[in-house]
């Protein structure tokens, strides 16, 4: 059973900087695609940024371009998130999630998140201005 334990969420005044980390156990797969998703409070959930593992392949949100880097570690199965210069709108519950079935994806569909099959709980960030 794949688990994804997200971590480094907080507060932060905007323009500043905050690095998620999501580890991820049970995986037993060689080329499977990991992402980061968040949800502001009355909104839909958002793709923010997207990595397939195994070939090394990233996909970002538009609104989060030139800003945010997503990274993952194969040795300690773990997926990054560094976030910089981060604005107000930024603010949004953040989840890890593992999409383990669906062999190949365009960036729309994977920031899209209905396939991914495993979820974190979310680690909460909060930018001020």
């Amino acid at each position: 059973e794949v688990q994804l334990v997200e971590s480094g969420g907080g507060s932060v005044q905007a323009g500043g900087s905050l690095r998620l980390s999501c580890a991820a156990s049970g995986v037993t797969y060689s080329s499977y695609y990991m992402a980061w998703f968040r949800q502001a409070p009355g909104k839909e959930r958002e793709g923010v940024a997207v990595f397939y593992v195994g070939g090394d392949r990233t996909y970002y949100a538009d609104s989060v371009k030139g800003r945010f880097t997503i990274s993952h570690d194969n040795a300690k199965n773990m997926l990054y998130l560094q976030m910089d210069s981060l604005k107000p709108e930024d603010t949004a519950m953040y989840s890890c999630a593992a999409d383990t079935l669906t062999p190949i994806m365009t960036a729309v569909q994977a920031l899209g998140g209905k396939t991914f099959n495993y979820w974190g709980q979310g680690t909460q960030v909060t930018v001020s201005s």
